[in-house]
């Protein structure tokens, strides 16, 4: 392959010769533009050096590359780009040449601060085995993020970049674009590179990918209509990689995952649904007459009984009721204007928000029914309760020295203590199943409540020795982690992702 890689480079005029090096700068030939790119070169290593051909009667590119991989710290490919302003969009059919090679070799569309290896960009990328993802790298020098599809190698894909934001959409045959669910929030400053690409994920092996009905068009700069896209996401704790289980238009939220690791439990448009972990259509649960519900709910520690939180009362008041898992009839069990958010470890008491004579605070309830004890008494918003594993604390968030931050006290309300002071307005702490790590949400700190639609991120806190780090950043807030949704292993992670997709893209 090599040799015939060579032949091709040296004896066809179409073809750019590019000096083999490392650097771009290096690699880079005068803008000479080949079909709707200005020009083309290698990122970071890439020996021998790439190259791309254009068939105009066919309006197909051919793009030929060794190069480790487009991940991690840097990336190593070869580019064909056009340099361009304001929200664009590009699309495509990819297809590999050869089925062999690895399984991890990329064909990509991708938007790119600059040409340097450790830039920041986003991109749609078609593995050698089918595997689509939405990769990106939020700021230079940064580690590469991933979302992957739901979807193997659709027909037709197209990555568009509105705003701070890129979205990818796909099509197979017969269709029009629509919403992968896929998107990020990818800042770039003034101009920036689209274009395509591909890496051989082999520093020593070449590989060829065709990229057909090639469009790169600017997006107009007019009000669309959008329309709400919710992405049930799973994020591997160790690794970071995000894939995607369930897409669809509307809004759904707070997933919780089932003790046996086969499906979630959510909510949305008042009713409490169940999807599977393997993917697939959401399923209704029979709640009886609660079909108000909202996206305060969770399992009990044996996995049989789902605590809601409803409002379908003649009164309009939120309670909690709890319910066989399977479905069945919900039986109340607190009084009016109770939120659920944890199940002790045994199993014998909940743990709720209450709004009592206009303040919110902490209490206890017997998962029986009975009297609610009073946790919390200080000024300001306590919220979000939640069991450890151990039964030892209590983990919540309070507002009450002026921004919310996590907190944590004896189950009995005692040894109140502030663990997080950061910043930002952090909600939703929830403990994993082995005690070793502690999730919650945070928000810029201007921002008040917990709203939806808001740019988030999702840290993670060592119990440990306490250090915090982000694992994703999301376009969410209200019903991306509400309630605990670590899998049952303690190794990933469920959110939903949100994303305003424009309805008019690809037309």
């Amino acid at each position: 392959m090599n040799q015939k890689f060579l032949t091709l480079l040296f004896c066809t005029g179409a073809f750019l010769l590019f000096a083999a090096s490392p650097s771009f700068s290096q690699n880079q030939t005068p803008a000479v533009q080949i079909g709707a790119f200005e020009s083309q070169g290698d990122i970071g290593s890439v020996v021998p050096p790439g190259f791309a051909e254009y068939d105009s009667a066919t309006r197909t590119y051919e793009i030929a590359s060794s190069g480790q991989n487009i991940w991690a710290l840097h990336d190593d490919f070869h580019y064909v780009w056009k340099r361009v302003s304001g929200d664009f969009a590009i699309s495509a059919d990819i297809s590999f040449a050869d089925k062999g090679g690895s399984e991890h070799k990329k064909a990509v569309l991708m938007f790119r601060q600059s040409l340097d290896p450790d830039s920041k960009y986003a991109d749609y990328a078609v593995h050698g085995k089918g595997l689509t993802s939405l990769q990106y790298r939020h700021e230079k020098g940064a580690v590469t993020g991933e979302i992957q599809l739901t979807v193997s190698a659709p027909k037709r894909v197209r990555l568009e970049k509105r705003g701070n934001y890129v979205y990818v959409y796909i099509a197979n045959d017969g269709e029009e674009f629509h919403p992968s669910g896929a998107a990020v929030r990818v800042s770039f400053d003034g101009p920036f590179y689209a274009g395509i690409g591909v890496s051989a994920h082999d520093a020593n092996r070449v590989e060829k990918a065709t990229f057909s009905n090639v469009v790169l068009a600017p997006v107009p700069d007019v009000n669309v209509q959008t329309q709400l896209y919710s992405a049930l996401d799973v994020i591997d704790v160790a690794s970071m990689d995000i894939s995607e289980v369930y897409v669809a238009p509307g809004r759904i939220e707070a997933p919780n995952w089932t003790h046996d690791g086969s499906a979630f439990i959510v909510n949305g448009e008042g009713r409490i649904w169940r999807v599977p972990v393997a993917g697939g259509k959401l399923e209704v649960l029979n709640t009886g007459t609660a079909i108000q519900n909202i996206n305060d709910h969770g399992l009990s520690p044996d996995g049989t009984q789902l605590a809601i939180t409803d409002q379908s009362a003649a009164d309009h008041h939120y309670r909690i009721y709890v319910l066989p898992l399977g479905g069945g009839t919900p039986r109340p069990v607190t009084e009016p204007s109770s939120y659920w958010h944890g199940w002790s470890p045994d199993g014998k008491a909940l743990s709720f928000v209450g709004l009592r004579n206009g303040d919110y605070d902490v209490y206890t309830v017997p998962a029986a029914g009975g009297a609610e004890t009073r946790l919390t008494t200080a000024k300001g918003i306590d919220d979000g309760p939640d069991y450890s594993p151990d039964g030892r604390y209590i983990y919540f968030s309070s507002g009450r020295n002026g921004s919310m931050q996590i907190w944590r006290m004896n189950t009995d309300g005692s040894n109140q203590q502030q663990i997080t002071n950061d910043g930002f307005q952090s909600r939703f702490p929830h403990v994993s199943p082995d005690g070793q790590w502690l999730e919650f949400l945070t928000y810029d700190p201007n921002v008040n409540g917990h709203p939806v639609d808001k740019d988030v991120a999702i840290r993670l806190m060592s119990l440990k020795d306490g250090s915090i780090r982000v694992i994703t950043r999301l376009f969410g807030g209200e019903g991306s982690i509400n309630m605990p949704s670590w899998s049952p292993d303690s190794k990933k992670l469920a959110f939903v992702n949100y994303a305003y997709f424009p309805v008019d893209a690809g037309k």
